[in-house]
């Protein structure tokens, strides 16, 4: 078999066992009254614009949406497929809640892994979550993670199955630094800052689209 056809194979087993979590319930506090989530790029709301680059996977996709922001699920109406799964939760306790539903949800399919992708990061390219399902194919039970072309770590994270009772049990706004930290973490770096640039204020995004021009 030639070496492409494997790596599709591979691919192929990756996606079915693997699935994104991309929370979206945060307040976006830091952008004066705006949404940060459905600031357009591209002429596409930013939550959509990630969710349709996940769904090109061929992954299943959970998305955490807080029952505070409608608009957010209206905005991902056109992509609704079986694939596209939403959980509505209460947000105000920051990014603990949607983890702690997303390992719940990926314990209840017995999933190998799930791979954590930030809604606020809109140079994430399909491409990029796909080099990351290979490289978890390559090295199941690993905590992968991307990381800028310099080898900055960033974003997303594939966490493995062996970690997620710990995720069912994180608070706060921190994420799932508690449970990563002591991990080996393999990093695979990706184009120029894709896999670090995050925009959390009006200035932010101001900057990136000048920078775009």
């Amino acid at each position: 078999m030639p070496p492409a056809e494997r790596l599709d194979m591979a691919r192929n087993v990756a996606t079915d066992d693997i699935a994104i979590l991309i929370p979206a319930a945060g307040a976006s506090s830091r952008m004066g009254g705006r949404d940060k989530l459905l600031e357009q790029v591209d002429g596409t709301p930013l939550l959509a614009r990630q969710v349709a680059r996940a769904l090109a996977t061929g992954a299943e996709v959970l998305v955490t949406v807080s029952q505070d922001h409608p608009a957010r699920k209206a905005a991902l109406a056109p992509l609704a497929s079986a694939r596209l799964h939403l959980c509505e939760i209460d947000g105000r306790e920051g990014m603990a809640v949607s983890l702690r539903e997303g390992a719940a949800w990926a314990i209840e399919r017995g999933l190998s892994a799930l791979m954590v992708v930030l809604a606020d990061m809109p140079e994430l390219e399909t491409e990029d979550f796909t080099a990351l399902l290979d490289a978890a194919t390559e090295a199941p039970g690993s905590v992968i993670r991307a990381a800028s072309a310099t080898g900055v770590a960033g974003h997303p994270v594939i966490i493995p199955q062996r970690l997620f009772e710990g995720l069912r049990s994180v608070t706060g706004d921190a994420g799932a630094r508690g449970v990563l930290q002591g991990e080996q973490v393999r990093l695979t770096p990706r184009s120029g800052n894709r896999a670090v640039t995050d925009l959390d204020t009006p200035e932010d995004w101001a900057r990136w689209r000048a920078a775009r021009r």
